[in-house]
Formats: C-alpha cells, structure tokens, sequence
C-alpha cells in the first residue's frame, strides 16, 4: 500500500518546493523510538527537519519534495520497525 496523495496534510512552507507532511505511526513507545526514526529521516537527502512523538503516534517532516518522496519516510518507518498508517 502506498501513500496516496490526498492522505496528505501538506502544506507550502520557505520555497516553492518546500513541504510540510504529517503522518501516523503505529508502534513507537518510548522516546528512543522517536529518535531512531528521527535520526533516519533526518540522514535523506532533502529533508530539513524532522519531528517524532510516541505520545501522539506521528512524524512530521519539513522536506524538499524535488529531492526525496514521501515513499522514502514511509520506508525509513517500516526499516525502524513500525508502521505508517492511513
């Protein structure tokens, strides 16, 4: 399955090719979950910055959408051993 456009919570952020994308992970509960996963979105190329919360089971990615997909977090989820839902 893989991710749709219109699941997408994305919005113009800085430049023209700047995205915001929120997305649902199944998984995670604790803090060192967040940081795994955060620290392998953050090592794509084309991503500014990213946020994980276990608490509200999400990530949220500032990214350049001319340099990296959505299907790239979506496998950097799964690599960590979770799950995106939605």
């Amino acid at each position: 399955m893989g991710i749709r456009q219109n699941n997408w919570k994305c919005k113009f952020k800085g430049g023209q090719d700047m995205r915001t994308m929120t997305m649902a992970v199944e998984g995670m509960h604790c803090q060192g979950c967040e940081v795994l996963v955060k620290e392998g979105l953050e090592e794509l190329d084309g991503v500014e910055k990213a946020d994980v919360s276990h608490a509200s089971g999400t990530l949220t990615v500032v990214y350049d959408e001319g340099a990296v997909t959505p299907e790239a977090f979506r496998k950097v989820v799964e690599d960590a051993g979770y799950r995106v839902s939605g």
